[in-house]
Parts: structure tokens; C-alpha cells; sequence
């Protein structure tokens, strides 16, 4: 756990965050053997999925490798608060999105002894506010005061339970801004910035990195000054505490399994852009099966 292990002394200084879920059951009744493994619980995997992109994206990416592999894959797409709990209870085998050490500190904190807090998959996200490169005039969070009128004193945000909300809130009484927050889901704050967008129409959203809209619409951060959206952090996963002893071949596939920004960037837009997420993953899959084979060595 060398990745997760560099973080965990700083993780109580941190805020709250996003995702959720609640789960399935990996308890098997009977030993793994030869033909037996399919119909035995450890060939059984819960996966908690949330409504962030990249969730969506290696969730699905996931569910077609384990099932290649003679895995029953069940992704819980769920709300946030309750992937925790989910894993706490062993209700859950695996939350794939972890955002620490700050994000997500709060459920550290909370569940720390309940929940086996595995590796790091991707390194350096960003969240803020997020506005089109053509408001050149508003830079930073703290120009926003000067812009409501055009804004119309409200900027775009996602579901209400997602940490990002909650350090909007926070934004807005640190910087003193004249806004109010609209809750929504991932899909419409991304309708709304795209219909935006197309008309060069002023908006701010709330919004994160990794995401594929970065790579097909010319967006920018707000300076933060007063840092209230924390520092890069880096993304793992949790399992529940027995996982690893009742499989660690699974464990150890999940452990491997790494991404950079390149690599989950096209995985995303191959999902945004296929007809279905299974589809687009399996494209993906079908164009870096080398990645793939690394991870399950």
C-alpha cells in the first residue's frame, strides 16, 4: 500500500467528498475448486459506481475484465455517503473512487478502521470553478463578484452530496460572492455548459479533473487564492477488510491497475462517444490490451 501510505498522515486535515454506494455480498458457502469457482462467492465482485465520469469509465472497464476473467460483476450505482458505510458493513466489495488526502478525509476519518484503503490508480486531480476560455475577463474566483449580473448570480453544480458542492458553499462565504448554488447531476451541469458553450453564452460550473470535457472544450480553473478547494490529490480504491484473504488474486489485479491522464482521458471519451458505456469500454480495452495485461501479471 506504498501509494495510499504517502498520504494517510496528512489525511485528517482534509474536507468531505463525493461518491456512494451501497453493495452486494462476497461471502462464499462453500470452498473454491475446479469447476466449481464460478458458482462459489469469490468469483462474485460488488463494484460502487457513482455518476463521475471517470467512475462510470473504469467501473465498466472493470466489469468487462472481471468477467472475462469468469467473474459476476454487479456495479451499484449509488450515492455517495453510503459507499462507506456499504464497505464498512462488507456490503460493498470495492469503491473505485477515493479522492484523498483531503476529498474524502472525513470518511478516513470516520471509517478508518472498517474499510481497507488500497492503491492509488491515478495521480493529480483538480476541482473548482470552471468557466470557458472566452470569459477572459474573469480569471479567478474572486472576479466572479464583478460578472453576476451576466451570470445571473448563479453558478452550475452537480449532485447536492458530492463534496464539491459542499466546498462551494464554502467558497462562496470565503470569498463573500453575491451567487447561489444550483444543484443538478454531472449530465446536466455538462448540458447546460455545453449548450453554453455553443452559443458563447457566460457560465460557471463546478467541475474536476480527470474529465473528458477537458479534452474537447477549451475550459479553465478559476485561481483559487484562498485555497479553499485543497491541493492535487490522487485517486484510489477501498475494498471491504476481508477482500484481500478471501481473494487476493482480485486484490492484487486491482492493486496493479494504474492509469495517467492520457490513458483515462481517451477511456473516457471513448465511453462519451460510443452508444453504450459497455461499448466504449470495450473498445478501449480491445486498443490497450497491453496496459491490461500488465495489471493482471
Amino acid at each position: 500500500m506504498q501509494h495510499v501510505r504517502k498520504w494517510l498522515p496528512a489525511v485528517l486535515l482534509g474536507s468531505s467528498l463525493i461518491l456512494s454506494a451501497c453493495g452486494g455480498d462476497s461471502d462464499s458457502e462453500s470452498e473454491s475448486s475446479g469447476d466449481d469457482g464460478d458458482e462459489s462467492g469469490d468469483k462474485e465482485v460488488s463494484i460502487g459506481m457513482n455518476n463521475w465520469a471517470e467512475n462510470i469509465a473504469v467501473s465498466n472497464m472493470w466489469k468487462i475484465i472481471l468477467e472475462e476473467e469468469g467473474y459476476e460483476v454487479e456495479l451499484e450505482q449509488v450515492e455517495k455517503g453510503v459507499l462507506y458505510e456499504a464497505l464498512a458493513e462488507g456490503d460493498l466489495d470495492i469503491g473505485m473512487e477515493i479522492w484523498l488526502p483531503n476529498t474524502d478525509a472525513s470518511f478516513y476519518e470516520q471509517y478508518e478502521e472498517d474499510i481497507d484503503w488500497r492503491e492509488t490508480w491515478y495521480e493529480g486531480t483538480e476541482l473548482g470553478l470552471v468557466v470557458p476560455e472566452y470569459m477572459e475577463d474573469v480569471n479567478s474566483v474572486e472576479d466572479l463578484n464583478d460578472h453576476s449580473d451576466e451570470l445571473d448570480g448563479q453558478i452550475v453544480g452537480i449532485d447536492s452530496g458530492a463534496s464539491i458542492m459542499s466546498l462551494t458553499d464554502d467558497a462562496i462565504e470565503e470569498y463573500d460572492l453575491d451567487y447561489s448554488l444550483a444543484a443538478s447531476s454531472e449530465g446536466s451541469m455538462m448540458t447546460e455548459l455545453t449548450n453554453a458553450m455553443e452559443n458563447e453564452e457566460p457560465i460557471v460550473v463546478t467541475h474536476w479533473t480527470p474529465h473528458w470535457a477537458f479534452s474537447e472544450m477549451d475550459l479553465k480553473f478559476l485561481e483559487d487564492p484562498e485555497n479553499v478547494y485543497g491541493d492535487s490529490e490522487d485517486i484510489s480504491y477501498a475494498a471491504r477488510l476481508d477482500l484481500e484473504e478471501d481473494n487476493p488474486e482480485l486484490v492484487e489485479m486491482f492493486d496493479n491497475f494504474m492509469l495517467d491522464d492520457q490513458q483515462l482521458g481517451e477511456l473516457m471519451s471513448s465511453i462519451n462517444e460510443a452508444e453504450s458505456e459497455e461499448e466504449g469500454a470495450q473498445e478501449w480495452i480491445d486498443e490497450n490490451q497491453d496496459v491490461i495485461d500488465e495489471w493482471m501479471e
